[in-house]
């Protein structure tokens, strides 16, 4: 099935959406950030740099859009997983940082393999924006502060964040890029980072439920 401009353009505008303007949100909320309301009538495709057109298999502004805001995001979460082993010493947390990190540094690399067979630039587009789903330089001063619950919490926030937008991203990739082999690593993108987050659900739970508010006092 052709992919029509109209869903390029829309998915190209997704991914850079909020470059520059975005507003650190609270480490522990779970709401997933919506990107803003764009309009786009007037809207190109953002320029990404020299990429073959017109044959089987080639990059399209958006694969090349997806895998520099990919990149963008592993190298902000990737230092905030670093400070796991020496801010906790729970094995359950650090067991699920390690198994993160570890699939973080693999679409990091994959992504930056890409990126050079498509001919795109090497500097990173989206340098100092915080964009939704990445770790302020603040909040990583933050956690650095932090030790055992109050660290998960703020730890469990960003990480739910970070794979809640890249899911978001990928699966627009997954549906409306043209590379088969950056259509595939969106699609293990979105496998993963469901994993993830279901392995952090199951950590990130509470202890005990309150009771009601009408129960009978002990």
């Amino acid at each position: 099935m052709r992919r029509s401009a109209a869903s390029t353009v829309l998915v190209a505008v997704l991914l850079v959406a909020g470059c520059g303007a975005g507003q650190p949100r609270d480490p522990t909320s779970t709401a997933p950030t919506e990107p803003p309301a764009v309009d786009l009538a007037p809207t190109r495709p953002p320029t990404v740099g020299p990429a073959p057109t017109g044959t089987p298999g080639s990059f399209s502004p958006t694969d090349v859009a997806w895998l520099q805001l990919t990149v963008a995001m592993a190298e902000r979460l990737l230092p905030v997983l670093e400070l796991v082993p020496a801010r906790t010493t729970d094995p359950a947390w650090r067991r699920l940082a390690a198994q993160v990190e570890a699939t973080e540094r693999a679409d990091l690399d994959r992504a930056r393999r890409l990126l050079a067979v498509a001919g795109a630039p090497t500097t990173n587009p989206h340098e100092g924006h915080d964009m939704p789903g990445m770790v302020t330089a603040e909040q990583v001063t933050a956690l650095r502060a932090a030790t055992g619950s109050p660290f998960h919490r703020l730890l469990a926030g960003h990480l739910r964040a970070h794979l809640a937008q890249a899911g978001r991203i990928a699966d627009a990739e997954q549906h409306a890029g043209a590379h088969p082999a950056t259509t595939a690593m969106a699609g293990a993108v979105v496998r993963d980072g469901n994993a993830a987050l279901a392995r952090l659900d199951r950590l990130d739970r509470p202890t005990s439920a309150a009771p009601p508010a009408n129960a009978p006092a002990r």
